[in-house]
């Protein structure tokens, strides 16, 4: 058991007798008020976010969760398969659970199932995913210092803002977590 204003942005927490990753937390300390963290929680098995306002005394239970490095195989209907990478074993996660990550999902990408009572409850990605790029405007000579951007479709499906000197077939580095152009790894 850890004090509320001990809470970190995703941290897993047990609350009400189901899982939390915490969204986003704020400590407030309202004049003569006593101080509170202010939460956005989302429930890893629903993937509802519910605000909840923990006072400072409160004490909230931490989820100790098991990382499991996993390969991602393939997807068939909402299912997405999973190796381990060690022992080999295929592991089933519905698309519900990893929710935006599957825009980042291209076959034999490692990343780390984790694991709650043996039971999958969500993945952490790489921080960055290299894809290639499926569909854009025409690439413009001469645009390489320049500070607009072009809408460009990679191959997850996934839709990212490039610069213009990207085209079809380049290969670019993605951030995971705000879903960014990074660099262009590989020019067709």
């Amino acid at each position: 058991m850890i004090q509320a204003t001990q809470i970190r942005r995703g941290m897993c927490i047990k609350h009400e007798n189901e899982l939390y990753r915490v969204v986003s937390m704020q400590h407030i300390t309202p004049g003569n008020w006593r101080g509170m963290v202010q939460a956005k929680i989302r429930s890893l098995r629903t993937g509802a976010i519910v605000d909840h306002r923990f006072r400072s005394e409160d004490r909230v239970e931490r989820a100790v969760l098991e990382e499991v490095t996993v390969q991602y195989l393939y997807h068939e209907g909402s299912l997405y398969h999973f190796m381990n990478s060690e022992t080999y074993e295929q592991t089933a996660l519905d698309e519900e659970i990893l929710g935006d990550a599957i825009s980042y999902l291209t076959p034999e990408i490692s990343l780390k199932v984790e694991m709650f009572d043996d039971r999958p409850v969500g993945i952490e990605l790489p921080l960055t995913v290299e894809l290639e790029v499926m569909e854009t405007e025409p690439s413009i000579k001469g645009a390489s210092v320049s500070n607009q951007s072009k809408p460009a479709k990679m191959e997850t499906g996934l839709i990212v803002n490039v610069p213009p000197f990207i085209s079809i077939g380049d290969v670019v580095k993605i951030d995971t977590s705000s879903g960014a152009y990074i660099e262009r790894i590989k020019a067709s």
